[in-house]
């Protein structure tokens, strides 16, 4: 009799541990999601407003002087930028769905292993626009002398910032994203 009521005990210590350390998890999940949310959002909004208007030189004729001419910097004229305010809309409003997914009540493994391949193409999405925008970011800052392409970041200099701070706030967001397919994996792992 004894016997019975110390395994009945035990069970259920390990069953209330199992909940606390799920509760936990579920803590941090959605944390995550909401930092992903906020981060690949912001990351949307400030390329996505980021323009830059400077008078520049132009010389016609070696005799005749410079005159100035207004030249606008703005995200939609490079299409890496396009790209990235549009992968991070996506990441962001995939967050935001998550998010509700993950605060209802289903806790199926058909929907975690859904979250985990949206999760995987979020990852995937991010990566993608960060690599292109980077790629323009230092051309954009270097230039290539090979290719004859002048640096614009000494002239555009808020510009450039704006867009590496952009690019700060959808790494980070990727690496967020990866965070949680590594959580959700070993959700769908515990499970099994």
């Amino acid at each position: 009799m004894d016997i019975g009521s110390n395994g009945g005990v035990q069970k259920s210590k390990e069953k209330e541990w199992e909940t606390t350390r799920a509760t936990g998890t579920g803590r941090l999940e959605l944390v995550l999601r909401v930092l992903a949310l906020i981060l690949t959002l912001a990351a949307a909004i400030l390329l996505g407003l980021d323009k830059q208007t400077k008078m520049v030189p132009i010389k016609v004729f070696s005799n005749l002087p410079a005159f100035d001419v207004p030249v606008m910097a703005k995200f939609s004229h490079v299409s890496a930028f396009v790209y990235s305010v549009v992968a991070n809309s996506i990441a962001s409003v995939f967050a935001a769905v998550s998010l509700a997914l993950t605060l209802g009540s289903g806790k199926g493994g058909s929907r975690l292993m859904m979250i985990l391949v949206a999760d995987l193409i979020m990852v995937a999405l991010l990566f993608s626009s960060i690599g292109g925008t980077s790629a323009v970011g230092v051309i954009g800052i270097k230039g290539n002398s090979h290719l004859q392409w002048n640096k614009v970041c000494n002239v555009y200099d808020r510009f450039c910032h704006q867009v590496a701070a952009s690019v700060v706030l959808s790494l980070l967001g990727a690496i967020i994203f990866l965070l949680l397919v590594i959580l959700t994996a070993s959700k769908i792992q515990k499970r099994a």
